[in-house]
């Protein structure tokens, strides 16, 4: 009520709090602690029934610095031998005729090619392992955020992060959010899972779309004695109340 009085009943724009929230950083952490906490209290946490959703979410990385190690050790070898060429062509045609602004221009280009071939090798050199799947086969790396993975959209291709959410059905609040380098959403269902233990009660009822339906997510579900409702991809073939949809598409 304080803030509607203060800011005279006016809505912040979401692109406000997303601002608001990234500038903080890891201080934002105990702000939405507290936020939940008096939630609680309010009674508007029903843990009845938590639903689980996730969208996958660009980030600020280029795709052109994907690679795994060997791709990054060719590329750091190819700009060596690129910049020693350079160097010493540079050097065969040393007339001492050469215009100025060519020659600065060559040196320059040399530098370049020398500085990124050491960032290549800087960043094998503190990164000796390729990533690694779930399964694990590699995984592509990426030099300016190695946490981030490519990952097939709607909308093509991006490099960025699968957002998880846990909502609890009450009042729609989100309980839980976490963010993971991977494309694959039924490699995020447990994790959630886990992090939603403090507060399932002996009733609580999960849910969770088909991109979330494995054969290893259902052993887990039992092992960990959770209640859970996982869609599998064939439910909409046999839910008689859409078996006519096909009817009304153009």
């Amino acid at each position: 009520m304080t803030f509607i009085a203060l800011c005279g009943d006016t809505r912040p724009h979401f692109t406000t709090i997303a601002h608001f929230v990234s500038s903080l950083g890891a201080d934002i952490a105990p702000i939405f602690a507290a936020v939940f906490a008096v939630c609680d209290r309010q009674g508007l946490i029903g843990r009845e029934m938590l639903a689980i959703d996730g969208v996958k979410l660009p980030s600020n990385a280029s795709k052109q610095r994907s690679g795994t190690r060997a791709d990054f050790e060719r590329q750091a070898t190819k700009l060596e031998t690129a910049a020693t060429t350079m160097l010493e062509r540079h050097r065969a045609n040393d007339t001492g005729d050469v215009e100025p602004t060519l020659a600065a221009k060559t040196q320059q280009r040399h530098e370049r090619l020398t500085r990124d071939a050491a960032q290549l090798r800087e960043w094998l050199a503190t990164h000796p392992e390729d990533r690694r799947s779930a399964t694990g086969a590699v995984r592509k790396s990426i030099r300016t955020d190695n946490g981030s993975a490519k990952m097939a959209t709607s909308k093509g291709v991006i490099q960025g992060y699968t957002g998880v959410a846990a909502v609890d059905a009450a009042h729609q609040i989100i309980v839980v959010s976490q963010a993971h380098g991977t494309g694959s959403e039924q490699e995020l269902l447990v994790p959630i899972v886990e992090a939603l233990q403090p507060l399932r009660g002996a009733t609580t009822l999960i849910t969770a779309d088909s991109g979330y339906h494995s054969e290893a997510n259902l052993r887990a579900r039992d092992t960990m004695w959770v209640e859970a409702l996982i869609a599998d991809r064939d439910l909409r073939k046999r839910d008689e109340r859409i078996a006519t949809q096909s009817r009304h598409q153009q």
